[in-house]
């Protein structure tokens, strides 16, 4: 963590960390992969969508993207498609999050990572309950509103 002074602004502090890239995986089932793990900071269970920092030297954030999808699920992509890029706390975090779509195999190719529980939801409900606001992850929540609007669009 930074000290940092503004002029005008005054002394903030900051929390400088890597960025990160989150996936929103699909199956060909039109199936949303969604991951449960404990989280520390909230000390709970939270379902959320794969993620993880970009702290491979020289590892774009698709390729980031596809290696945490794989890693968490067992899935593999079949493609990614970008859908925003977000500062989650810019009031005290330098942390950027790519969010992407991706298309996966039917059936993942090995188990998920230690700790990790799959949870396969289909999309239309996923995206209910990201309107209803019982997704807590923001991440989470913002990736399947916007690939629901996409759907939308055609």
């Amino acid at each position: 963590m930074d000290h940092e002074i503004w002029p005008a602004i005054g002394e903030r502090d900051v929390v400088r960390v890597f960025d990160a890239a989150a996936v929103l995986p699909l199956t060909p089932d039109d199936d949303v992969l969604l991951i449960r793990q404990f989280r520390p900071a909230v000390r709970k269970d939270v379902v959320e969508i794969p993620a993880g920092l970009l702290d491979e030297p020289g590892e774009t954030p698709d390729g980031c993207a596809a290696r945490e999808l794989f890693e968490e699920t067992g899935f593999r992509p079949t493609s990614v498609t970008k859908l925003c890029e977000i500062h989650p706390s810019p009031g005290s975090l330098t942390e950027r999050v790519h969010l992407f779509l991706a298309e996966t195999d039917a059936a993942a190719t090995r188990e998920p990572e230690r700790g990790i529980q799959v949870v396969r939801t289909p999309f239309p409900q996923a995206v209910a309950e990201a309107r209803a606001g019982r997704i807590e992850d923001a991440k989470t929540a913002l990736a399947l509103l916007l690939a629901d609007a996409r759907r939308d669009r055609g």
